[in-house]
């Protein structure tokens, strides 16, 4: 098995467009159109003109976030949350009890899980983090990790910022004086520690009586209290905090907040709410308007937003297979992948080379544009430099990232060089694009996309090693 790693000075990269997401619009709910109709316009107009009036420190909880919880309120939705969650909570294997001199260690569990479960289903995250834990047992660990080692365990995960902030933030903590940070606002200094991140670690790992919202908690308060303004809107998300700040239970915060994430993940569903089997719901205001209005489900909370349409683009991807000519006159292959930018989507992850339009292209037009870049990158000219061995289109298919719909057209081009015309100019230290063989290519740990890319070729190879082995056959019953 063999790697060959060297350097090329790009030219033009493959360059990827900041996204940015537009304003998010609501779509009106039933209750909130039915209660625009029963509101006076006599009443309404004085009240919002008050409302205008007063200064941003003094804001009020905002649309129909009209106060708080009472302390009875509070104290039954704490009591009943933890028990239903004593009984009923899911095995994970982050949840992992630690002892009082553990704490560290049980913070940088809950930090990672975390990291893990935004924006990824719990299922998928429960092998990738023993895994991780397998590998990093501890920040420590970690913190000695190289990022290509941590983008090899983070791949197939997606929003690979995470991971890069994960591995960072980690040695920042290492490298400090005053140890693991157990507070929530010590803890959102470090890199890539959010609000809700630190929340969930100080409460869960030190018992700091903090509240964490995410899209659970969020729609689990919006139903409580039948919340029906935007739940992106700034004032409404500080609003959801003032909410959550109020239920945490002192004497078990962590329990409580998982509880609450718990509740929203399970019972609490999106679509299929389970009402009649949750703990609270003799608490909750949506519920009781439905009870009282059944053409007003509790799924009309919270207030859907319409997501912004994705930016749709074309990528063209080349497979470059180099074959080398050995010394006992046999050819091995070589598959060149090209470093991505340390900024922007998939940052610093390795890909096949690939050259991003802004529309479709004629399969003429894509080759000019591949031969290009080609040429650029690598001083490789079709014909010209290198003989070519085969190029064959395998197809196209469409991968969804976050703001980004993106067509892949994918070639596989084979060409013959001898030995040493490509490595020109090695420097091991600056490694922009390297080269391996199929074996190390196999071990990777490579986007979802450039997998798929991947399994195209491996698919291809397949069927020429059939169609090869046929006509063999063939021709030995001929001969025969």
């Amino acid at each position: 098995m063999s790697l060959v790693l060297f350097r090329v000075r790009l030219v033009n990269p493959t360059f990827e467009r900041s996204t940015v997401a537009s304003n998010s619009k609501t779509i009106p709910s039933k209750a909130s159109r039915l209660e625009s109709k029963t509101m006076s316009h006599s009443s309404s107009a004085p009240r919002m003109r008050k409302c205008r009036q007063k200064k941003e420190e003094e804001e009020p909880l905002g649309g129909d976030m009209e106060d708080l919880f009472s302390e009875k309120e509070t104290q039954n939705i704490r009591t009943s949350l933890l028990d239903w969650y004593d009984e009923n909570q899911r095995d994970l294997p982050w949840r992992k009890r630690r002892s009082e001199t553990e704490k560290e260690r049980r913070a940088y569990e809950v930090w990672v899980s975390e990291i893990m479960l935004q924006q990824t289903r719990v299922q998928t995250v429960m092998e990738y983090y023993k895994r991780w834990m397998h590998k990093w047992p501890t920040i420590f660990d970690l913190a000695q990790a190289s990022l290509e080692e941590v983008n090899e365990m983070w791949a197939g995960l997606g929003y690979y910022r995470r991971a890069r902030f994960l591995l960072e933030g980690a040695k920042m903590v290492v490298a400090g004086k005053e140890g693991f940070p157990n507070k929530a606002s010590s803890l959102m200094k470090v890199k890539g520690i959010g609000e809700y991140t630190a929340g969930a670690i100080a409460s869960i790992a030190f018992n700091e009586a903090v509240p964490v919202v995410d899209g659970n908690v969020i729609r689990v308060l919006a139903r409580l209290k039948a919340i029906s303004a935007n739940p992106k809107d700034r004032l409404t998300v500080k609003n959801f905090w003032k909410l959550a700040a109020q239920l945490v239970d002192p004497s078990r915060p962590g329990d409580f907040n998982q509880s609450l994430m718990e509740l929203g993940a399970t019972l609490c569903s999106v679509s299929k709410p389970s009402c009649s089997s949750c703990p609270i719901s003799s608490q909750c205001r949506a519920y009781s308007l439905f009870q009282e209005n059944k053409t007003i489900p509790v799924t009309e909370y919270p207030t859907k937003v319409v997501k912004a349409k994705p930016r749709v683009d074309f990528c063209c991807v080349c497979v470059l297979e180099i074959l080398i000519q050995e010394k006992n006159n046999q050819s091995e292959g070589r598959f060149v992948l090209v470093k991505r930018p340390e900024e922007g989507l998939l940052a610093g992850l390795w890909e096949f080379p690939s050259v991003i339009l802004d529309m479709e292209a004629s399969l003429a037009a894509r080759r000019k544009a591949i031969n290009l870049y080609l040429k650029e990158a690598f001083h490789v000219e079709p014909k010209e430099t290198c003989t070519i061995v085969s190029r064959k289109e395998l197809g196209e298919f469409v991968h969804i990232f976050t703001h980004i719909r993106r067509k892949f057209y994918v070639e596989l081009l084979v060409v013959q060089l001898t030995e040493g015309d490509l490595f020109k100019d090695e420097a091991k230290d600056t490694l922009t694009w390297k080269c391996v063989d199929s074996d190390v290519l196999s071990t990777m740990g490579l986007t979802s996309a450039v997998r798929k890319v991947y399994s195209m070729v491996e698919a291809h190879k397949q069927d020429l090693s059939v169609s090869s082995n046929r006509t063999a056959i063939s021709r030995k019953r001929r001969i025969t």
